[in-house]
């Protein structure tokens, strides 16, 4: 690896030990760009830090950088402030890049200098690799394009499909000011905003990432500061935009991280009927599995119950195969 690669892969890790083998190999094998991949091991209490440390040892390309638990905004701070490529990549610990989705991207901003940031379809699957459903966004984004549109109900004609889809240009994430800590969840779009203002967007259309849903992976208390988060980078853009100060809305988003819980809390019923239901959309009998698991976590999840009914109905084998729902 040179002294300055062409791509910084930036992740947090948190407790992240089951699967973080899959997710560091899913970049280290990536082919056709010289990169570097940054991991923050946020004060994980499990052994991510020594399977993160092994890796480094053995493969120089790897750097690890250990902190005291602060979440994974302060992850991604770090992270970003040590990166030296000319373009950065996200990615999530318990995800995959598919192959050559570094260098498909790195290429795609190679050819478009007004291009400061570049997404590609996600791919979701579930514990066992269960194919769940793709995002690919609004389709209009094959070629870069400005996509800040005030009227639109979220300000943008498109966007990302995921956090850890992205790639984009180091020298404007910190003309942008990088990520903020007022944002402790929802940093994702706070930043894309920031630099969609600042030029053009891109989607790779093809699955160059896979995203795992896992049984912790859906909190309702994290979705409903998610939307709060949302809602603030939301308003923050259209004061921007109409040239006036964003410094009460940040402060609005400090205030949001003191007042309110930051510590997800698992439902792990809804997780799973989640699960069930996409496999049940996509005709898997697997469904009944995962809704029968939600029932068992959950009995009053009632939905849970009309659904696998359902999927008993249409699958009336499926609850004697063997099942590993998580």
């Amino acid at each position: 690896m040179s002294s300055t690669p062409d791509v910084s892969v930036v992740m947090g890790v948190y407790n992240g030990a089951d699967t973080l083998d899959e997710t560091m190999q899913s970049i280290l094998t990536q082919e056709g760009v010289d990169f570097e991949f940054i991991v923050v091991d946020d004060g994980s209490m499990d052994s991510s830090s020594e399977i993160l440390d092994g890796y480094a040892r053995r493969d120089a390309r790897v750097r690890v950088l250990h902190q005291d638990n602060a979440g994974l905004t302060h992850s991604l701070i770090s992270g970003c402030a040590a990166a030296r490529g000319q373009y950065i990549a996200r990615q999530d610990a318990g995800d995959r890049s598919l192959p050559e989705r570094l260098k498909l991207q790195k290429a795609l901003l190679d050819e478009h200098d007004d291009c400061v940031l570049v997404s590609c379809w996600t791919s979701w699957v579930g514990p066992n690799g269960e194919e769940l459903f793709v995002t690919k966004g609004r389709g209009s984004t094959c070629q870069p394009t400005d996509i800040i549109a005030p009227t639109e109900t979220w300000g943008t004609r498109d966007g990302p499909t995921s956090h850890p889809s992205v790639m984009f240009r180091r020298s404007v994430y910190e003309m942008v000011g990088g990520y903020r800590s007022a944002f402790r969840f929802g940093q994702d779009w706070d930043l894309w905003y920031r630099l969609a203002e600042r030029g053009k967007f891109a989607t790779i259309e093809q699955s160059l990432v896979q995203c795992l849903i896992s049984s912790g992976s859906i909190s309702s208390v994290k979705r409903d500061q998610q939307a709060r988060y949302a809602k603030l980078s939301h308003k923050a853009l259209l004061v921007r935009l109409l040239g006036n100060s964003e410094s009460e809305v940040l402060e609005e988003a400090k205030r949001l991280g003191t007042t309110e819980s930051l510590t997800p809390i698992s439902d792990c019923g809804s997780s799973l009927y989640f699960i069930g239901k996409c496999l049940l959309d996509n005709n898997d009998g697997r469904a009944t599995s995962y809704f029968l698991s939600a029932i068992a976590s959950n009995p009053f999840l009632w939905r849970a119950w009309w659904w696998a009914a359902i999927s008993l109905i249409r699958h009336p084998t499926s609850a004697f195969h063997d099942r590993r729902a998580r």
